[in-house]
């Protein structure tokens, strides 16, 4: 028999849920491919030690950007790669797919999800909206009369929702998250020290240094980079109190959007937020001080989930148990 699974499909990363196993993968969403032929080259975490450190020949591209399909042919070869790789499939018949897409994407959008995961061999595909998958895996009984409200903070969009009832009641999705932050500190360093470094460099300063929280931390990182003037290799030392100011703008884009969807949601649920708190979920959930900082602007607890970047991932695995009432529901729709 072939196994249900869910897929979240991110911009940085692709986990992926089997029903009974778990989660089985988890790796960057990258693809190296062969510039002249187009052949794929690598896959996955194979291919992102490649980013930035290829010849002219060989280029890792990410097939997906903010959170919807960039490289429709990419991303089906990717997809069809990990699937491969987890072995799901089996002779008789082919696995049924939940995959997660932001709140906002539009139908044509969805259309290109559902077949590229169609293409890389599933017999029915659904699809649900990441906030709402998140909150599941979070641990959130959403499908109860009362508010609960997530942050799902991942690598090209943050989206914002509250739910009741078991479903979205208002979201907002905005293509400000993880991705957005490595770009910030990238332009900080190469305008102000005249330095060049690469995506993956930025990461690890974001990871390990950088603060959006007004408190900071004390943190200090050495960096190597190319210069812009000389051209040769140079090496610096930064402070989270410099990243915290390139990443300030960045972060309110984050704060509006959750104030904007807390306007307009129904007083009732307001006074469950009030209550229950906010729960923020995906990779950019763990930058340092965005919880304090969110708590500060929203004047409501804010609590991080455990284990964040595997919250949609999770949720996908609790969704799958009940694949048939999702079917069902998409029927009479």
């Amino acid at each position: 028999m072939a196994r249900d699974i869910g897929i979240d499909l991110g911009t940085a990363n692709v986990l992926i849920h089997v029903k009974g196993r778990g989660i089985v993968l988890d790796e960057p969403s990258v693809v190296a491919i062969e510039k002249q032929t187009g052949r794929v080259m690598a896959v996955g975490e194979e291919a992102f030690r490649m980013v930035g450190r290829t010849p002219g020949n060989i280029v890792a591209i990410r097939p997906m950007k903010d959170g919807v399909i960039a490289d429709f042919e990419q991303t089906e070869a990717m997809l069809k790669h990990f699937l491969n790789k987890i072995n799901v499939k089996s002779m008789f018949s082919k696995p049924r797919i939940l995959i997660c897409c932001p709140t906002n994407i539009t139908s044509v959008e969805q259309k290109a999800i559902r077949e590229a995961a169609e293409k890389s061999g599933s017999k029915n595909v659904y699809l649900e909206e990441e906030p709402k998958v998140a909150a599941v895996g979070a641990g959130m009984d959403i499908f109860q009369p009362s508010g609960h409200m997530v942050v799902d903070i991942g690598g090209g969009t943050t989206d914002v929702a509250v739910l009741s009832m078991g479903d979205v009641v208002t979201a907002s999705s905005i293509k400000v998250a993880g991705d957005q932050f490595d770009q910030d500190i990238l332009n900080y360093i190469k305008k102000k020290y005249k330095l060049l470094i690469g995506v993956r460099t930025s990461e690890a300063i974001k990871m390990e240094v950088a603060t959006v929280s007004p408190s900071g931390r004390e943190a200090e990182m050495e960096i190597r980079g190319r210069d812009m003037v000389s051209g040769l290799p140079r090496t610096i030392s930064i402070t989270a109190s410099e990243i915290y100011g390139s990443l300030m703008e960045s972060a309110s884009h984050i704060v509006q959007a959750a104030k904007s969807v807390l306007e307009r949601t129904p007083p009732e649920l307001s006074a469950d937020i009030i209550d229950r708190g906010v729960i923020l979920t995906g990779g950019g959930a763990l930058i340092h001080g965005i919880d304090e900082l969110l708590a500060d602007e929203l004047k409501v607890p804010v609590m991080i989930a455990e284990e964040p970047m595997h919250c949609v991932a999770n949720g996908t695995g609790i969704m799958l148990e009940n694949l048939d009432r999702l079917s069902n529901k998409k029927a009479t729709l």
